[in-house]
């Protein structure tokens, strides 16, 4: 889906690192790699992209313990690092609205009960997923208390996010359902192209941020 997504854009896939499917191209003739493996690969990815010399965005999740160690790879590489729980648009624009809701509803918290949900396909690695944790941790920025979250992992479903206040009288829930994986593809190619000619450690949040930013100037 990023190579798909690539030439729709005008960029190329110059080289495939795939060692179940086959490998192919030359890494020397990229610009930039982003990984979507698994967990268990992510820091080896890290480590070839250091040694390249080349910016790369991560969107695996599940191999957060290993944040300090990446960062002090990337920076003692001198080359840039997106990574996000979920490279979706519709996701991160609805880490605000849900931020948004979940202030307005903290004021009634003796009426209300927040929750997260979410599902994915059987062979995800994770869970509760990194996006479902992004959101506990905003709802409960707002609540100043631990907010259940349930997973379920079957099938073959892309991914679905759901934030709901639920009280005797009502309920209102926030509802991300992905159809397909092209909307992380968009994503992620967004982030590479921010990524190139920066240095550091960086969450595909200040990507969104920054593009929200220059929108409303304009």
């Amino acid at each position: 889906m990023i190579e798909q997504t690539a030439s729709l854009h005008g960029s190329e896939v110059v080289a495939i690192l795939d060692p179940i499917a086959g490998s192919r191209g030359d890494l020397g003739e990229a610009e930039i790699c982003v990984d979507f493996t698994e967990p268990g690969a992510v820091i080896g990815d890290i480590t070839t992209a250091c040694m390249a010399r080349l910016p790369i965005v991560v969107g695996t999740t599940g191999w957060y313990d290993h944040f300090p160690e990446a960062r002090r790879m990337v920076e003692e590489a001198g080359i840039g690092l997106v990574h996000g729980s979920n490279f979706s648009i519709g996701v991160n624009l609805m880490f605000r609205v849900v931020s948004h809701a979940a202030d307005l509803f903290s004021r009634f918290q003796n009426l209300y009960d927040p929750f997260v949900e979410e599902a994915h396909h059987k062979h995800k690695k994770d869970a509760p997923s990194g996006t479902a944790l992004d959101l506990k941790q905003i709802v409960e920025s707002e609540w100043g208390r631990d907010i259940p979250v349930a997973s379920t992992r079957a099938g073959y479903m892309p991914g679905l996010h759901r934030v709901g206040f639920d009280s005797e009288a009502d309920d209102l829930v926030i509802t991300h359902t992905a159809r397909g994986r092209a909307g992380f593809a968009e994503g992620a190619l967004l982030a590479a192209k921010w990524v190139l000619g920066r240095r550091g450690f960086y969450d595909f949040t200040e990507v969104m941020d920054e593009r929200l930013v220059a929108k409303a100037i304009m």
